[in-house]
């Protein structure tokens, strides 16, 4: 009974370590489909836009499901109001400016980037709320900004000075969602992850579409055919789909471990770079790339190691639903 129960255990284990990194993967393929779509003519505004709409639905689906499998409690229209602006910080804004930024960079280096979030999530921690930093954090954090750093000469390098303004757009789109995690504590624990998701995800279709109808009213109607598919495949694979296979990973090993296989995300965007976009893999940006998933990983262990309070346990429940940036 105890070996047929320990059999069980690890075969969940697996299957969570998978379900996590082929999440990680397949978030990462975002900036690809992105990149691919630029070279079809489209516009961030309208790549965002078709994106938000496609993937609406979707997460309507799932919320739909969860609610019949539980009952949720009623919402006010204060957490509304607070949800449509976590959901123009969180995944408007952050999504719109790294769209921007993806413009002038690799995307390897916009993907390691963004997973410098925890690092931004800490430091706005230390800064504002006065929240302490041991020295293990600082020295993780020294290596990820060097990293950064490392890979960033490698696209300045070829870019120029557009290197430049990209990593800011994408920095700025990192800074957005760190800002939002942090915003969102409260209430992903009151209102759970998937409510959250839902909400401020169908916030910031409206926001995108009318963004988009502003700037070129009829844009979302008139893109090649290869620009909706390769929307619809980012609102799916590199969306709906990576965040459930995150939700339910974090379910069985736990936000530590789904934090930590993570680390994928930034070696699959890489090499994907390579064979669909022809971007150069160096030494360099292995170098940088393994400084920075060095430092994420010593800061993953670290909160591991200690007893988790309620506010990092809802930061954790934020990170493993987050489909959008």
């Amino acid at each position: 009974m105890h070996s047929a129960s320990a059999a069980h255990h690890h075969q969940r284990y697996l299957y969570g370590i998978l379900m996590a990194g082929v999440g990680a993967m397949l978030f990462s393929g975002k900036a690809i489909l992105v990149k691919l779509s630029f070279t079809y003519g489209a516009d961030s505004e309208t790549l965002l836009a078709l994106r938000m709409l496609m993937a609406m639905p979707l997460f309507w689906g799932i919320f739909w499901w969860e609610a019949r499998r539980k009952p949720m409690s009623p919402i006010t229209w204060l957490d509304r109001g607070k949800l449509f602006f976590l959901g123009f910080l969180g995944y408007f804004l952050s999504s719109y400016i790294d769209f921007l930024g993806l413009q002038y960079i690799s995307v390897g280096l916009e993907r390691i980037v963004l997973y410098l979030t925890p690092t931004i999530v800490l430091l706005i921690s230390y800064f504002v709320l006065q929240k302490p930093i041991s020295r293990l954090q600082w020295y993780a954090l020294i290596v990820g900004y060097l990293g950064v750093f490392i890979v960033f000469i490698q696209d300045a390098s070829s870019a120029g000075i557009s290197a430049w303004l990209g990593m800011i757009l994408v920095f700025g789109s990192a800074c957005s969602y760190a800002i939002y995690m942090i915003g969102s504590g409260e209430m992903v624990q009151r209102i759970g992850s998937v409510r959250l998701v839902v909400y401020a995800s169908s916030a910031s279709a409206v926001m995108s579409v009318l963004q988009s109808t502003l700037y070129h009213p009829s844009a979302i109607f008139e893109q090649a055919l290869p620009i909706y598919w390769l929307s619809l495949l980012n609102a799916s694979v590199c969306t709906v789909i990576p965040m459930l296979l995150i939700m339910i990973a974090i379910n069985r090993i736990g936000s530590p471990l789904v934090a930590q296989a993570g680390i994928l995300g930034p070696v699959s965007t890489i090499f994907m770079g390579y064979l669909v976009l022809a971007e150069p893999i160096t030494w360099m940006q292995i170098s940088g790339m393994c400084l920075v998933m060095a430092a994420m990983w010593l800061l993953v262990r670290n909160d591991g190691s200690r007893k988790k309070s309620s506010t990092s346990k809802k930061s954790d429940d934020l990170d493993g639903a987050e489909p959008l940036i």
